[in-house]
């Protein structure tokens, strides 16, 4: 017997699962995700000089799962695009976060407390998008359970899967971030959320999907909330991970999350600054001195 509904709780779960995502869920979907193409450096001078492709970008970054998962599946790319209100959302959600005056929209939507709201909205619609893409393979391919997995996992990876494509819109071309390589907890959580929901979708898990994505909801916009709060970029994952590949493949133990996601030190400029030249000035004044 499902546990929510020993809890009565059971109405409350298929509630949610079946909660619309427009406009409240995808308006803070977007504003977080283009939030983070502006972290990304040099960003904000490509909207500057180059609003088309910045443009561009935002899209990947709101619709990336939609383009990849569509290509895997043998649709056309462009699909999702002919959701009108969506593209106009999103758009407007570009152009406020890069060109609102006094860039007060940006401003009011990085205050932590905002942040850490939206940052749990997107969690609701990434779940529901791995529990889509899970539920759309398993209808084209009905035992495929690879391809459901892998859908899912897409769906709700988002764009990172193909940030090294991204990145080449910005004219950045940067290998070593490629996600597959090291793994963000967002992506990994959507990998085990898609085998998990594979397994549910295959009556192999013995829990409803509205129970599922109750719970596996509440897991990523908790993770997420706190990992965003302490400005991490760990993953609870990482000491079972750790455990499992010393056994299965022989890796050493420890290598934390943070180390795979160390930002690399920029090399030190040759150009001397102001200080170094006055301070070199002094020593030869005194050696002349001497």
């Amino acid at each position: 017997m499902d546990v929510l509904e020993v809890l009565n709780l059971g109405d409350v779960a298929r509630t949610f699962s079946k909660m619309g995502m427009f406009p409240v869920f995808d308006l803070a979907y977007y504003i977080v995700s283009i939030l983070y193409l502006k972290y990304e450096p040099g960003s904000v001078e490509v909207a500057r000089k180059s609003p088309v492709a910045s443009w561009l970008c935002a899209m990947l970054y709101c619709f990336g799962s939609y383009i990849l998962a569509d290509v895997l599946l043998g649709g056309c790319p462009l699909d999702y695009f002919q959701y009108n209100s969506h593209i106009v959302l999103a758009s407007t959600i570009w152009y406020l976060v890069f060109f609102c005056p006094l860039n007060l929209f940006y401003k009011c939507v990085a205050f932590l407390p905002v942040k850490l709201v939206l940052v749990a909205l997107k969690e609701v619609v990434r779940t529901r998008k791995i529990a889509a893409g899970v539920h759309h393979a398993h209808h084209a391919y009905h035992n495929g359970f690879l391809i459901m997995v892998i859908i899912g996992y897409v769906k709700g990876s988002g764009v990172a899967l193909i940030s090294n494509f991204e990145q080449l819109l910005r004219g950045v071309w940067r290998p070593e971030t490629n996600e597959i390589l090291n793994m963000s907890f967002p992506t990994k959580a959507s990998l085990y959320g898609a085998i998990l929901f594979t397994l549910q979708e295959a009556h192999l898990l013995p829990v409803s999907k509205s129970t599922l994505i109750c719970l596996f909801t509440v897991f990523m916009a908790t993770t997420k909330v706190i990992l965003t709060f302490r400005h991490s970029h760990g993953s609870p994952f990482v000491l079972i991970e750790s455990w499992v590949c010393h056994l299965l493949f022989g890796s050493p133990l420890g290598g934390g999350e943070e180390e795979h996601h160390a930002v690399p030190v920029a090399p030190v400029s040759p150009v001397k600054t102001k200080e170094e030249l006055g301070e070199g000035t002094r020593k030869r004044k005194s050696k002349k001195a001497e």
